[in-house]
């Protein structure tokens, strides 16, 4: 691996709306996946379209595993007091490629910065609990080779790390296909080893990230 950082992070597979009120202030949070800053853009686009009537649409979004790209905005809101705590609870979240528009009907009561600030993070949370997320990270696809005498030895191994086996094929020998954790690479390694006498031989297929 290097010195490459590796980042275990969640996408979101469903977004969400939610809708908190302080001192007669609406706030209502959209959630939406994106994959790019254009996907973004035209979210956030939509989201000032459809709430055209609202004194504040403000945004923010965090896209790539590492969070490579983020923007926010106050949306003429007190700079600092909307786009950029919002911003704050996503990269929070460790959720990735994700937009959010949080749309302010004044409620004819001034909050203060602190009470902005309180408002847009907690309407962010709240939308944030509707979501359906999954766990993304980072592993090795690994092909095992072994006779039929290794194939129980294996099995009990990869079992008692709860590492599935994808797939797997007996024919001559037994090929199994399996996903590591790039944490777990190196001594399930090991350990298949000494298991299997050094009989199973182990080919890395790719470096991926995958669903948990």
């Amino acid at each position: 691996m290097g010195n490459t950082e590796v980042v275990n992070y969640s996408v979101l597979i469903k977004g969400a709306e939610a809708e908190i009120v302080e001192k007669k202030s609406r706030f209502i949070a959209t959630i939406r996946p994106v994959a790019t800053e254009e996907e973004a853009v035209a979210f956030i686009e939509e989201m000032k379209k459809k709430y055209y009537d609202a004194r504040h649409n403000c945004s923010a979004f965090v896209i790539g595993e590492k969070a490579q790209l983020t923007r926010s905005s106050d949306d003429g809101e007190p700079s600092g007091t909307a786009g950029r705590p919002m911003l704050e609870v996503l990269l929070g979240s460790e959720i990735r490629n994700i937009a959010v528009v949080v749309t302010r009907y004044f409620g004819g009561v001034l909050l203060g910065t602190g009470g902005l600030v309180r408002a847009y993070t907690q309407a962010v949370k709240a939308a944030l609990e509707e979501c359906e997320t999954a766990k993304k990270q980072f592993g090795v696809k690994l092909k095992i080779k072994t006779d039929y005498n290794g194939v129980g030895k294996i099995q009990y191994l990869l079992g008692s790390k709860g590492i599935a086996i994808q797939d797997s094929v007996y024919a001559a020998d037994v090929e199994m296909i399996v996903l590591v954790p790039i944490e777990e690479y190196d001594q399930l390694y090991k350990e298949l080893v000494e298991a299997t006498n050094a009989r199973a031989g182990l080919e890395e297929i790719e470096r991926l990230y995958y669903f948990e």
